[in-house]
């Protein structure tokens, strides 16, 4: 079960030491809960709360790309690799180079533009490591990073003459979230 909610109260379990929450979700699944309330041990991921651009937004962005590489002769999901880079949004790991090819079949395993380059090469006394620049996907990204990928799309569009929405419509995408 996946939601999302507030914490209302926090304090420190005396015997354990461990910290106790109480939360409050945006849900209405009752019974789910108590299934899981019964359980002796749970998963919890908690974290920031973020919109996630629209479906519409990226179906517009998507339609966009296409357009894009059918004009230009370009390879769509190449080219999306490369937008993806241009606004620099990755995770760098240093990787001990017997572990690099598992890691890039790992990271990539998330989607199209999940991809990784390797960026340097680093030594720890006879250990050799690789720097890998790990690439989020859009599917990850939050509304401003969204917008920057759309903005830069739509401005090449229009310069080879197709058209797009314009800026109030594409603002409109942004702000209606899933």
């Amino acid at each position: 079960m996946q939601s999302t909610g507030i914490i209302t109260d926090l304090s420190l379990d005396i015997a354990t030491k461990k910290a106790k929450i109480s939360l409050v979700l945006d849900t209405k699944e009752i019974d789910t809960i108590n299934q899981l309330k019964s359980e002796n041990k749970l998963n919890v991921d908690l974290k920031k709360y973020r919109q996630k651009r629209s479906l519409d937004a990226n179906n517009y962005f998507w339609k966009l790309l296409q357009e894009l590489c059918e004009e230009q002769d370009l390879n769509t999901i190449e080219e999306y690799k490369k937008r993806v880079k241009e606004l620099g949004i990755f995770r760098r790991f240093r990787i001990e180079t017997k572990d690099v090819k598992t890691f890039m079949i790992m990271w990539q395993d998330k989607g199209i533009a999940w991809f990784c380059e390797t960026s340097d090469t680093e030594y720890v006394g006879d250990i050799e490591f690789k720097i890998i620049n790990a690439y989020y996907g859009s599917s990850s990204f939050n509304s401003k990073q969204m917008s920057r990928l759309i903005d830069g799309l739509v401005q090449d569009c229009q310069a080879v003459g197709i058209e797009t929405k314009s800026k109030e419509e594409i603002d409109s995408l942004l702000r209606s979230w899933k």
